[in-house]
């Protein structure tokens, strides 16, 4: 009988992207096994997404369930190992009770110690690895000791839309004119990276439109009212605001459907990588937040940086990185000017 295998990320959607190798690796290490996907409900989507996942678990809705059903949950599946990706102690706990037989956990965290049986020396933060390449480090106690190369990793990158494109966000994208391009914009970042700048992002509208593209603004309702002085006054240059109108699975499709998205380091960012899109990201030199550790990964990702090594100046204020908001629009645009459209037909 094939093993299943439980993988826990209970944070991000970046994070929960980078973490798909690991199940892609899983596949490969024991042919026909299974993969079980522990996260949260606004990730689940992404995770279902993946087809190296066979199942996800909501831990969001299990955490609602009385203890004693939590960890019959988790026993029910019956698996070999469970693999912790992002420590998570809730999880970690539970694991144990469920008397899961391989628990795996880095040596950082103390639960892990008391948890967990096999415990992995990962030290992230000075690590010369890309993330994904880290995450596939905690496969060591079950053969996956190699590192691989990060071409070898990003082959492991993969989404698929989890359903078609609405119809009218199909038209609204197939209205564009030959030679035009579908751009997706996602300004914020939700405080999980460096941003470039409304006014860069301004710019650089106004510079795609002018080059006769189409441009998408994207981000969560909240971000649309944070957002709403700025798109009012960009709003010539756009084709479309979508901040706030777009549930997952829907927001999956659009960005499979349109030709890339330029952001910073954020959700949206590895989900166009991983889903095969044109995926140009705005990066700080700073360490750990800079591309070779963050990059996306996919056929079509790609990334600017400013060329300022080993940066500090922004440790103190966030906020005010210049480094990334050195970067100008004239050359984010014309790196989306070597972009190939496709159209929906080809698709």
């Amino acid at each position: 009988m094939s093993p299943t295998f439980l993988v826990s990320r209970t944070d991000a959607i970046g994070d929960v992207v980078l973490t798909l190798p690991v199940a892609g690796r899983l596949k490969q290490l024991f042919p026909g096994c299974r993969v079980v996907f522990i996260g949260r409900a606004y990730t689940a989507p992404v995770a279902a997404a993946c087809p190296w996942v066979d199942e996800v678990l909501d831990f969001d809705a299990l955490q609602k369930l009385p203890v004693a059903a939590q960890v019959e949950a988790l026993r029910a599946y019956g698996a070999l190992a469970i693999v912790h990706v992002f420590p998570n102690r809730a999880v970690a706990i539970l694991a144990r009770r469920a008397g899961i037989p391989v628990r795996i956990g880095t040596r950082n965290r103390w639960w892990h110690w008391l948890s967990c049986n096999r415990l992995v020396a990962l030290s992230r933060r000075h690590s010369p690895l890309h993330e994904a390449q880290l995450n596939l480090q905690l496969l060591k106690p079950l053969g996956g000791a190699e590192t691989l190369p990060l071409p070898a990793v990003a082959d492991l990158v993969r989404l698929r839309a989890p359903e078609p494109l609405g119809a009218p966000w199909q038209q609204l994208l197939a209205q564009r004119r030959p030679g035009q391009l579908n751009v997706v914009l996602h300004p914020r970042s939700r405080g999980s990276a460096r941003e470039w700048g409304l006014d860069n992002f301004g710019h650089l509208a106004q510079r795609l439109h002018t080059a006769g593209h189409r441009v998408f603004v994207t981000g969560t309702a909240a971000e649309g009212a944070e957002l709403a002085e700025w798109l009012t006054a960009n709003a010539p240059y756009l084709a479309a605001n979508l901040t706030g109108q777009l549930a997952m699975p829907q927001f999956l499709a659009f960005l499979a459907a349109a030709d890339g998205i330029v952001a910073g380091s954020t959700g949206p960012l590895h989900l166009a990588a991983a889903l095969g899109r044109h995926a140009l990201g705005l990066y700080p030199p700073i360490r750990p937040m800079h591309p070779g550790r963050w990059g996306p990964l996919g056929p079509g990702a790609e990334y600017l940086v400013f060329n300022r090594p080993n940066c500090q100046d922004c440790r103190a204020q966030p906020t005010a990185c210049t480094c990334i908001r050195a970067l100008e629009a004239a050359a984010v645009a014309a790196r989306v000017a070597l972009w190939q459209p496709v159209f929906l037909s080809e698709r």
